[in-house]
């Protein structure tokens, strides 16, 4: 699709609701909810929307409006995207006052809150109010994997728009086109990512976390007995925690340094008036770190399911196209080895483990579970 609506592939009758409200004021509501599998491209769509918004032509994707509100520029586009485990409370606050704002240049006022689903009940309630009544040129868009994730409050007063899973034909196109990614190595990431936009991206462009992904699935032959399992669940969870001290050490050190310089502190003993913000602030970065290392260990697991589905076709004899084409071999020669009863178990135990790590179940107890569980039986 042209314009600001190129990034939302594979969408065209899912997205037609917001062209037309950009195009037809009767169509137009105050609150969207934009729900989808990870990786069908939400947080695309809601920015596209809030670019095709501002934009005189209705989303040209050259106009300042759209460049500034695709970027995150635009004074009248506001995009929340927590890196926490939640959202919190005053953030939502903070959202609520500035909802009540007039535009300061835009045509209209866009709040995007790209992780509505991790608001808790407190938090929704509190934006509850100002969906139910917003100023005539506000717009609410939330982004949820299932509108179920939203409180029912919340979702009862807003329209839905729901994206499905890209075809992976589509996303390798997309890699193809946008970012110079070889024909073959594009379709193979993007049927390893099953059609996660950006995990396929990052994969086409780091060989490492390419190699990373190798490991993980190696797992599943190489974990023989309860030593093997305990060793790789310890790494598996290094590897995450290394990850996630790498993607937050820097950004938390420039971060507590502008704190500091902004409280006047910068060298000497911290009055004690003051630690309650810095502690404050480190709270928050361990919030982080604890959401990238869940993430990780998520996708790790996610990624374990894609091979174990890929063994289950070849064991019912399924005519469809592997998740994990570089490791067709190694699938073949698990279905050959286990049975299909073999094959769900694991593929529960893997289900298990993810409900466990979103439950705070503590990440290397559950690790260990799980992989013991992926071994071999007698």
């Amino acid at each position: 699709m042209p314009g600001v609506w190129a990034e939302v592939v594979g969408q065209d009758a899912q997205i037609e609701p917001l062209r037309a409200a950009v195009d037809d004021p009767v169509a137009m509501t105050h609150a969207w909810l934009i729900t989808g599998p990870p990786g069908s491209g939400r947080s695309h769509a809601a920015r596209a929307f809030a670019a095709a918004l501002q934009c005189e032509k209705g989303g040209c994707g050259e106009c300042h409006a759209c460049i500034t509100a695709l970027s995150g520029a635009h004074a009248d586009v506001t995009r929340v995207a927590t890196e926490k485990v939640t959202i919190s409370i005053d953030e939502v606050r903070d959202l609520v006052g500035l909802a009540q704002r007039s535009p300061s240049g835009g045509r209209w006022r866009v709040i995007i809150i790209e992780d509505a689903d991790r608001m808790t009940e407190r938090t929704s309630n509190v934006l509850l109010k100002a969906i139910e009544e917003p100023p005539p040129r506000t717009v609410w868009l939330l982004c949820a994997p299932h509108s179920h994730d939203v409180g029912v409050t919340i979702r009862s007063r807003c329209r839905t728009v729901s994206l499905r899973t890209p075809a992976p034909e589509v996303v390798a196109a997309l890699l193809i086109e946008k970012d110079g990614i070889a024909p073959d190595l594009a379709m193979e990431v993007a049927l390893a990512a099953q059609s996660h936009i950006g995990i396929a991206r990052r994969l086409a462009k780091d060989p490492h976390a390419r190699a990373r992904r190798d490991q993980v699935l190696a797992l599943a032959t190489d974990v023989r007995g309860v030593g093997d399992a305990v060793l790789a669940a310890a790494d598996l969870v290094a590897v995450a925690d290394e990850d996630a001290s790498a993607a937050t050490e820097e950004r938390n050190a420039a971060e507590k340094a502008e704190l500091l310089m902004m409280l006047g502190a910068e060298s000497g003993t911290l009055p004690p008036a003051l630690r309650a913000q810095v502690r404050e602030l480190e709270d928050d970065q361990k919030r982080r770190a604890t959401r990238h290392k869940r993430d990780v260990l998520d996708r790790a697991v996610t990624d374990l399911m894609s091979l174990y589905r890929d063994v289950a076709a070849v064991q019912v004899g399924a005519d469809v196209t592997p998740l994990n084409t570089a490791h067709d071999g190694q699938a073949r020669e698990l279905a050959g080895r286990t049975s299909l009863a073999d094959t769900m178990r694991c593929l529960d135990a893997l289900a298990l483990a993810r409900t466990r790590l979103a439950s705070n179940v503590q990440p290397l107890l559950a690790i260990e579970a799980m992989i013991l569980a992926l071994r071999p039986r007698v």
